[in-house]
């Protein structure tokens, strides 16, 4: 006890020692976690990364195997969990932000991989996947370095082809089937016939060898998937609906939107009739006294000179000169988009864009517009072609100020996780709003005939909408949705099957209606805090909304929390 007391005396004593250096602040975690989280989904997705521009990927494909979509499935629950242990003290208020982007982005894949079990139930997805566009047409690099990339992708069709047939659980659904019969056999078709005149100017015999070599590997492999479904056309089902739990975890977890089934139904019927509504009067003027049918019949009679594809070319320079004009978004560069025919595997849908990725520099963004089926009758094969209204509010959809505009800014961005993930909603909602903005800042100048090749992109997207809900949670049957795009949307018979039959294996595509709602009540509600006048639509806002929209990208209930500073009323 006494050396204890000493001891203490001596301390009491002792000088005091000199205060600890204040700890440093703890760095910020978010700049290396992203960059990791970005290279580790590289490596698992590597066709991901080569459209994205990251070409030290060509040629790699993912394990597409039940055991590669299993790891695939238990690394985005582990980067989840990482994610969410980051501390909010130390991430920024924008970081905060992109995190919960980042949520979406492993939770939409976690909803297709883990609970809609899309690899093991749709056709669709896999065609998704195998799209080698990237090496024939984006000119990133010389021909002779894309042929050996392409070399090493068609190296890996013929497993991967193996892995289909492994993991589609059988019996499918009618509408998948014929999808993967169309997607596939359109693969077959293109190894055979286009991808050596892709490449026919590489010089090298060699190489040429390799490619013949290839092409009908791949080919045969992909004739194997094609007969295989053909033989599982006796076994199909109707049993495509998600059903209503399934589909509105869809919106929860790829868009934010929670909302029940009774109050977006609502919604969509609403914006039809307001649609259907304004035709009627469009076509008041156009075709006094006909029927609404035979006004879209006749808008849809004028048709383009040259066919589709060189109509779209003569568009484009007017369509970017109105953007200009108008000062409706800022353009950031003098790029322009070029036009082209749909390749034979992809022609499920009428029209959309490549756009190259975030990494690639100097590279052409590619508006493809698909020809007719040529099964089809040539009257159905005519009215296929749309009509040069019609056309324009594609071409305004795809490019000026649509996809293209759209991708110009989201390329550029400086947060990779932006840059790389454009949600659905937000793409296709902002085209969507783009074809209803150039016609309410006035182009074509009040023409009925534009209008009404407007409004018939839109009852197309209203029909998508409420198909999408009808047919995954209300009962609908395909051909009850087949009538309505022909009865509700004005569509010919060949376009009406194409789109009631996507809406059974892409139950997103009610996001291009979905997300131009949210986008248009965003702006009503941003430009009145700006100080736009009650009643008043606030146009002179509309520039800066759309910049400011521009600069970012994911779910739209992120962006509205950021532009409002809090979640509000989605529509």
């Amino acid at each position: 006890m006494v050396l204890a007391c000493a001891a203490l005396g001596a301390c009491a004593r002792a000088p005091a020692p000199p205060p600890a250096a204040a700890a440093a602040p703890a760095a910020d975690p978010w700049p290396q976690f992203s960059a990791r989280f970005v290279e580790e989904y590289f490596e698992a997705n590597p066709s991901f990364a080569v459209a994205a521009g990251r070409h030290e990927f060509d040629g790699r494909m993912p394990d597409l195997s039940a055991a590669g979509i299993a790891a695939e499935i238990g690394r985005l629950k582990q980067w989840r969990a990482e994610a969410a242990a980051l501390e909010d003290a130390r991430l920024t208020d924008a970081e905060r932000l992109v995190r919960e982007h980042l949520y979406s982005v492993i939770d939409s894949d976690l909803y297709q991989l883990d609970r809609a079990r899309r690899p093991f139930l749709s056709p669709a997805w896999y065609v998704d996947q195998l799209d080698p566009d990237v090496y024939l047409n984006r000119r990133y690099a010389p021909l002779e370095v894309r042929l050996q990339a392409y070399l090493r992708y068609a190296a890996a069709i013929p497993q991967i082809a193996a892995d289909v047939r492994a993991n589609l659980r059988t019996p499918l659904p009618a509408s998948f089937i014929e999808r993967g019969i169309s997607g596939f056999g359109g693969f077959a078709d293109f190894y055979r016939k286009d991808v050596a005149q892709a490449f026919a100017a590489v010089k090298d015999p060699e190489a040429q060898r390799q490619l013949a070599a290839a092409d009908q590997a791949a080919a045969r492999a992909m004739d194997g998937l094609r007969e295989w479904l053909k033989g599982e056309r006796r076994h199909a089902t109707q049993g495509f609906a998600l059903g209503e739990p399934l589909f509105l975890d869809m919106l929860r977890s790829t868009e934010r939107v929670e909302m029940p089934i009774e109050r977006l139904l609502e919604v969509g019927r609403a914006d039809l009739e307001r649609n259907t509504t304004a035709l009627r009067e469009a076509c008041a003027q156009y075709l006094p006294h006909g029927t609404l049918a035979a006004c879209v019949e006749r808008m849809n009679g004028h048709k383009p000179k040259g066919g589709a594809v060189a109509g779209a070319r003569a568009q484009l320079a007017a369509l970017r000169a109105f953007v200009v004009a108008k000062n409706i978004v800022t353009i950031p560069s003098d790029e322009q988009a070029e036009v082209a025919e749909a390749p034979p595997y992809n022609r499920a849908n009428a029209a959309y864009i490549n756009i190259p990725g975030p990494y690639d520099h100097d590279v052409a963004y590619v508006y493809t517009i698909a020809p007719p089926d040529p099964a089809w009758t040539p009257r159905e094969r005519a009215a296929y072609i749309p009509g040069v209204a019609n056309l324009l509010y594609t071409s305004v959809h795809e490019v000026w100020p649509g996809h293209f505009q759209q991708f110009l800014h989201s390329n550029r961005n400086p947060s990779k996780i932006e840059a790389l993930w454009v949600g659905y909603a937000y793409a296709e909602g902002w085209a969507h709003y783009a074809e209803q903005l150039m016609w309410d800042e006035g182009l074509g100048g009040g023409d009925p005939e534009q209008h009404v090749g407007q409004l018939v992109n839109a009852l197309e997207r209203n029909v998508r909408f409420l198909s999408a809900i009808g047919l995954h949670t209300r009962g609908m049957s395909v051909a009850q949705s087949e009538r309505m795009f022909r009865e509700r949307a004005y569509l010919d018979p060949g376009d009406a099957r194409q789109q009631a039959a996507r809406g059974t294996y892409d139950a997103q595509y009610l996001d291009y209606t979905l997300g131009k709602l949210m986008i248009m009540k965003l702006r009503s509600d941003w430009v009145h805090r700006q100080g736009a006048p009650p009643g008043s639509e606030g146009r002179e806002y509309w520039h800066d909304f759309h910049d400011r929209f521009m600069s970012m990208t994911g779910p739209i209930p992120l962006i509205r929390r950021a532009l409002m500073g809090a979640d509000g009323p989605l529509l």
